[in-house]
């Protein structure tokens, strides 16, 4: 399976930069050709009628940054996965330490935000990883076993459940971690999912988090 490269633009820029963005990168793919990886962008919820005009027939796929559990409802201000995909999205991420820290989100409702998206035949990607205290504690690999137990949702497969790894200690804060200690958590990550989704060895892994 080809490589994900997912670009999470959080909450950021306005229609006019989302359009000149996402149009330069297809602009791009069409000068350079495969780029030997799948190409996802995550725009805010509000932009991505207008992305998904931008990306359209190009290799650049568009996903949402959250999605609601339900159906429909009465849950003002959320979009469920239905939404989602008659925007023209084919992923969503779910379960975002910014979501699981600014909103209280438990594993459980991530695995069913999870389950909401497949049921709309998109991909979710779903993220885990540990706070400072807890990697420091050498908690690191507890936490995502659990997290991992917890969010993944029954009927997840190598095609529509990817997985990221975005320890919140390398978000934002200019600390990253070594190629070492991101495939230790990776590998660990295989091996969790093996038996819990068939062809295990399949899935997409991603590292969410500071680089150099």
């Amino acid at each position: 399976m080809r490589p994900l490269i997912a670009g999470n633009w959080k909450m950021n820029t306005l229609s006019e930069g989302a359009v000149e963005l996402s149009g330069a990168l297809v602009g791009l793919c069409r000068e350079e050709g495969d780029p030997g990886a799948d190409l996802l962008i995550c725009p805010p919820g509000v932009l991505l009628h207008s992305v998904a005009s931008a990306v359209a027939g190009s290799p650049v796929a568009l996903g949402a940054q959250d999605c609601h559990p339900d159906d429909f409802g009465a849950h003002t201000g959320d979009i469920n996965a239905a939404m989602i995909a008659d925007a023209g999205c084919s992923h969503v991420i779910v379960g975002h330490s910014e979501r699981r820290s600014d909103h209280g989100e438990n594993d459980e409702l991530v695995r069913s935000k999870a389950a909401a998206a497949h049921g709309q035949e998109m991909i979710a990607i779903i993220c885990v990883g540990e706070t400072l205290e807890q990697r420091d504690a050498g908690e690191t690999l507890a936490v995502v076993s659990r997290q991992i137990a917890g969010s993944v949702p029954d009927g997840a497969t190598a095609t529509n459940t990817v997985i990221a790894y975005e320890p919140v200690w390398a978000i934002g804060t200019g600390r990253t971690p070594t190629i070492e200690q991101v495939g230790e958590v990776h590998d660990h990550m295989r091996a969790i999912i093996t038996g819990k989704i068939d062809d295990a060895g399949s899935v997409r892994l991603l590292y969410g988090g500071s680089m150099n």
